[in-house]
C-alpha cells in the first residue's frame, strides 16, 4: 500500500492592506511538480497551495490558501492522514501584525509597518511527525550546507533540499535548478542543472526510501 503524500507549493501573502501584501518570488511549480510525481506513482496526493497561476496535477486534492496562518490550518488538517510530507511551499516568515481594513494612503500618518513572527509550521510538524516521513526545503543566500543541516536538525526532519539564491539567477521559476539534499542519516548529494520535474522524481524516490525503512507504506 503507498503512503499518501501531503504537499505545499507556491508563495503566502500577508496582507498589508486591502490592496498591498507581503510576499516572495515563489511560482509553486517545485512542489506542484512533486505533487504531479506523487500522483503518477499511484499515490494519494493533497497539494496545499499558495497563490499560483498554476493548474493543479490531474487527480490531485487541491487546497488553495492565502497567508501563512491559512496554511497552517490546512496542512495541520491534512498531516493526520499522509505517511509523507513534504514542504516546498515559501511561507512567509512575518506578517503585519495589524492589517488596515482600507487602503493606506500616501501621505498618511502611517511612517513604519510593524511586523510579528508567523508560526513555524515545519518546526511544529517536526514535533509530532510520529512514524512519518517529512521533507523540508532551504534557500539561502551563504553557508548553504550549515543552514540546511541546522534546519534539518532542529525542526526534526529526514531531509531536506537546499539551494542558493543569487543575484545573477535568482531562485525562483527557473526551468533548471542545482540543489543539494541531506538526510537524518549523514547522506548528502549534489544535483546539478536538473529540471523540477527530475527532482521531483529523485525527491519521491528518497522519501518512499525513507517510508519503506519506517515500516508505514
Amino acid at each position: 500500500m503507498k503512503p499518501a503524500v501531503l504537499v505545499t507549493a507556491g508563495p503566502t501573502r500577508e496582507r498589508i492592506d486591502p490592496i498591498r501584501f507581503i510576499s516572495n518570488y515563489s511560482t509553486g511549480s517545485f512542489g506542484y511538480a512533486i505533487a504531479a510525481e506523487a500522483k503518477r506513482r499511484e499515490c494519494r496526493v493533497v497539494l496545499v497551495s499558495g497563490p499560483t497561476h498554476l493548474e493543479a496535477p490531474r487527480g490531485v486534492k487541491r487546497v488553495m490558501v492565502e497567508s501563512a496562518l491559512d496554511m497552517k490550518q490546512a496542512v495541520e488538517r491534512e498531516f493526520k492522514r499522509c505517511g509523507i510530507v513534504i514542504m516546498a511551499a515559501a511561507v512567509s516568515d512575518w506578517r503585519a501584525r495589524k492589517a488596515a481594513g482600507k487602503k493606506i494612503k500616501r501621505g498618511a500618518s502611517v511612517k513604519t509597518l510593524e511586523l510579528v513572527e508567523n508560526p513555524d509550521i515545519l518546526a511544529g510538524l517536526g514535533k509530532r511527525k510520529g512514524g512519518k516521513v517529512i521533507v523540508g526545503f532551504a534557500l539561502e543566500t551563504d553557508s548553504l550546507a550549515k543552514n540546511a543541516l541546522g534546519k534539518l536538525r532542529k525542526k526534526n526532519l529526514d531531509m531536506i533540499v537546499a539551494n542558493t539564491v543569487t543575484r545573477k539567477k535568482g531562485a525562483f521559476g527557473s526551468g533548471r535548478t542545482s540543489v543539494v539534499m541531506f538526510d537524518k542519516f549523514n547522506g548528502k548529494n549534489a544535483y546539478n542543472n536538473r529540471t523540477k520535474r527530475e527532482l521531483a522524481k529523485i525527491i519521491l524516490d528518497k522519501a518512499l526510501a525513507l517510508n519503506i525503512g519506517y515500516g508505514i507504506c
